[in-house]
């Protein structure tokens, strides 16, 4: 029998998963006689206890069978398993297997700025305050202490006065994406920034919603495609358009209001990077400007991580009242555990300095980048509105998109340009590389050549 290496946290697993391996590829007939228990736990350096489970295991699943004062003999499960026995030849995605010095697509925050030590201190002290609490069942739009340390921060922040009953917590943006449209109503037009983030459109029309593409200019949306729009719900990122950079300005905010109320329709305004305004201060949200038409909606995913999986929205008190009606039979899907840390992180004063950290972080990142870019001259634009994580690298000289996304890649560089991000065809967007750089660091700046 093979020696296999066990020498992992959970070693009667990894045996019965080398065994289950080896018996599902051929390695062993049906028939075949597996060590005893001593004896293979004395060849392994483990205990008797930990063949003895992994012995269990495959017992349990029927890969072998355990005869009286025998041992245990493979089974016969010949042809069950023969397209596994080929060799499994790992599929990558396209363009995932290169490696880049420097990524401007990705945007994984570096795992130094996460704050670890005081997460674990709050996990502690979540346990050790909470208990058996932490088993409960958790109300369908949220832990009510999340639900309260979200709109203390959100007024602390933003000025954006959220009661905390109007708050529903939800695991991320796409899963908030899916109950909006159920709050709206299936097949109802959503009108969405073109170029913009392709997972807002997708999700919507996976949800049953019809979507309006909306060209972006300096101002925003095109308030024209809007009024001409059959569309009854806007979304929009008026801080920060991704991926133009685009800020909404107050005349076209109130613009925007002026087309809901006259439709009847509501505005989700998804404030994905307020956080990282590096110049100045936030601007005012259009929540604030009228909380009856719009649904307010952030994530954690920027600020801490995307694995955490959390984020909310603040409904007008009509929606409220229809989520409670849709929801209310339901348990809130993100576990109450990371509900309460995470409370704990907003009403602690932790988030706070951890932003800060890390928008001074972001300003040096920012001030490498436009630096490393202006060495190019004449032949790069940078169009910079202070707002969120990325910019716009503009190349008037360059012959198209692909001509840009060539040299990049020669030079080691992962980059998509603004085209890329079009939802419906549209003049003017072209020559225009993205730099999302909130996974990139100073040093990688530094030593990257450009030419």
């Amino acid at each position: 029998m093979p020696l296999y290496d066990v020498s992992g946290k959970n070693k009667y697993y990894t045996l019965y998963l080398k065994i289950r391996e080896d018996i599902t590829r051929g390695k062993f007939a049906a028939g075949d006689k597996l060590p005893s228990k001593r004896a293979l736990a004395a060849d392994l350096g483990v205990s008797v206890v930990t063949v003895e489970l992994a012995y269990g295991q495959l017992l349990a699943e029927g890969y072998v069978e355990s005869r009286e004062r025998s041992g245990y003999f493979v089974e016969n499960i010949d042809g069950v398993f023969s397209e596994k026995r080929r060799p499994i030849k790992e599929s990558v995605p396209e363009g995932e297997n290169c490696k880049y010095a420097i990524d401007f697509v990705g945007g994984s925050v570096p795992g130094e700025l996460f704050p670890f030590s005081v997460w674990a201190k709050l996990t502690r002290k979540v346990l050790a305050d909470c208990g058996e609490e932490l088993l409960r069942r958790v109300p369908c739009d949220g832990a009510p202490e999340l639900k309260k340390a979200v709109s203390d921060y959100l007024y602390r922040a933003r000025g954006i006065e959220a009661p905390p009953g109007n708050i529903v917590i939800g695991a991320g943006a796409e899963y908030l994406y899916g109950v909006i449209v159920q709050l709206l109503g299936r097949g109802e037009t959503f009108a969405v920034e073109n170029p913009g983030y392709p997972g807002i459109s997708s999700t919507y029309r996976l949800y049953g919603a019809e979507v309006a593409p909306l060209a972006v200019n300096q101002s925003g949306i095109s308030l024209d495609e809007l009024y001409l729009s059959d569309a009854r719900a806007l979304h929009i990122s008026p801080a920060h358009q991704f991926p133009t950079g685009a800020v909404t300005p107050v005349w076209a905010r109130l613009k925007i209001i002026e087309w809901a109320k006259s439709r009847g329709g509501y505005i989700i305004e998804d404030d994905y990077d307020s956080e990282f305004r590096l110049s100045g201060k936030p601007l005012q949200s259009l929540y604030s400007l009228c909380p009856e038409k719009v649904i307010y909606m952030n994530t954690f995913s920027k600020s801490l991580a995307p694995s955490l999986r959390m984020g909310y929205m603040v409904l007008p008190d009509a929606l409220l009242k229809k989520f409670r009606e849709l929801f209310s039979g339901g348990a809130n899907v993100v576990p109450l555990f990371e509900q309460m840390t995470l409370a704990s992180l907003l009403s602690g004063g932790y988030f706070e300095r951890h932003i800060l950290k890390m928008k001074n972080y972001y300003r040096e990142v920012r001030r490498a980048l436009v630096k490393k870019l202006g060495q190019l001259g004449a032949e790069c634009e940078i169009i910079d509105t202070g707002s969120g994580l990325h910019m716009l690298a503009g190349f008037p000289s360059a012959k198209d998109d692909g001509e840009i996304k060539s040299r990049a890649v020669a030079a080691g560089i992962n980059v998509k340009c603004l085209s890329d991000y079009l939802l419906s065809p549209m003049s003017g967007v072209g020559k225009y590389a993205v730099l999302n750089y909130s996974g990139i660091t100073v040093s990688q700046i530094e030593n990257l050549y450009m030419e």
